[in-house]
């Protein structure tokens, strides 16, 4: 048992630390205004709500790749809401945009999902090895995403824009120097974990005290402390069960391609993503990419999901919006499955041997 325990700590605690990390120097480019003001120029780019809408699903694709998907979705969901409203444009789009989107933008870095360095953890593939093959899957998700909403919400995006948006002053200081170094550390560093908890810690820190951009409550705030020791609790329970049992780690060496794929698609939408992670992956993977395409696409389907989905809901009722969860739901059964079958597709052909 003890040894179960320290096992499945192991692979437990350096995703939670990245992502406090992450989420540290998510929250001073914000204070910064990088978020507000890049997405208030995309707003503002001629040639209607279709080009429009393509942009700032790439400003979030960027944002997730870089900085994590809960920082995406924490930080972008109020840009492209308050987008669509000050642009005249029905926010439908936006507001589901803003999570299909950011889910499924997570595939790039392992820092982008919890569930990539979970899975990555026991599986050993490097950081830049696991951005070359994911990259073109990455792609044509972002694409099939960007498609299905566009079309979905064809007539909303095909009236021209009647408003202006208002464009915050961007200050350039920490948030920059957070987002070049995150990248930089989670491509050549092979375990960044610490490293990148560090440098939240620090520039939040600078923040607070010399930019005086944040207050010290504001900071707390940005970290959800609460949540990330809850989920990383669950985690590690997970984890134990998956080293005591090995029903998941045989059911696992047993799977195709495409199986594996659809297993962590499925069992996320049962008990959430992360737990999932941890109770597929206690064992190196034959599939371990096949795998995190199922599991960092496939909480498209449920709310209940992926953390970044909960926290969506919450955030846009506090914008003033109106998400249903019964079309979050139809919406992404499409999304979900036309983007898995892509991104599969796509990494059989870039990467067969990964694949």
């Amino acid at each position: 048992m003890s040894h179960a325990l320290v096992n499945s700590f192991d692979q437990v605690w350096p995703p939670f630390a990245l992502i406090a990390g992450l989420l540290m120097m998510g929250r001073v480019a914000a204070s910064d205004g990088l978020f507000e003001s890049v997405g208030a120029q995309l707003a503002r780019i001629p040639g209607g709500g279709v080009v429009m809408f393509a942009a700032l699903m790439a400003l979030v694709a960027i944002v997730t790749a870089v900085l994590n998907l809960d920082t995406s979705v924490v930080f972008l969901t109020p840009v492209l809401i308050h987008a669509a409203r000050e642009r005249g444009v029905k926010e439908n789009a936006f507001l589901y945009g803003a999570i299909f989107m950011s889910n499924g933008a997570s595939l790039l870095l392992p820092g982008s999902n919890l569930t990539n360095i979970l899975v990555l953890t026991t599986s050993h593939v490097r950081s830049h090895v696991f951005a070359g093959q994911m990259f073109l899957p990455w792609i044509a998700s972002i694409v099939v995403i960007t498609l299905v909403l566009s079309i979905w919400c064809r007539k909303d995006l095909r009236s021209r824009p009647t408003g202006s948006v208002t464009t915050p002053p961007l200050r350039w200081g920490l948030g920059i120097v957070g987002i070049g170094l995150a990248v930089v550390l989670v491509l050549t560093l092979s375990s960044p974990a610490l490293p990148i908890l560090v440098a939240g810690v620090m520039l939040i820190g600078a923040q607070v005290l010399i930019a005086r951009r944040l207050t010290g409550n504001e900071a707390r705030r940005s970290l959800n402390a609460r949540t990330l020791l809850i989920l990383m609790s669950v985690a590690l329970a997970f984890g134990v069960v998956a080293r005591l049992w090995h029903g998941p780690a045989h059911l696992m060496s047993t799977l195709g391609p495409w199986a594996a794929a659809g297993i962590g698609a499925g069992l996320a939408n049962v008990v959430n993503n992360l737990p999932a992670a941890v109770l597929l992956s206690s064992q190196p993977l034959h599939h371990p990419l096949t795998l995190l395409i199922g599991l960092d696409l496939g909480p498209n389907v449920f709310i209940i999901g992926a953390l970044s989905s909960m926290l969506w809901l919450r955030i846009a009722h506090r914008e003033g919006a109106h998400p249903s969860i019964r079309t979050f739901t139809t919406i992404g059964v499409v999304v979900t499955s036309c983007s898995m079958v892509v991104a599969l597709v796509t990494l059989q052909l870039v990467a067969p041997r990964a694949f």
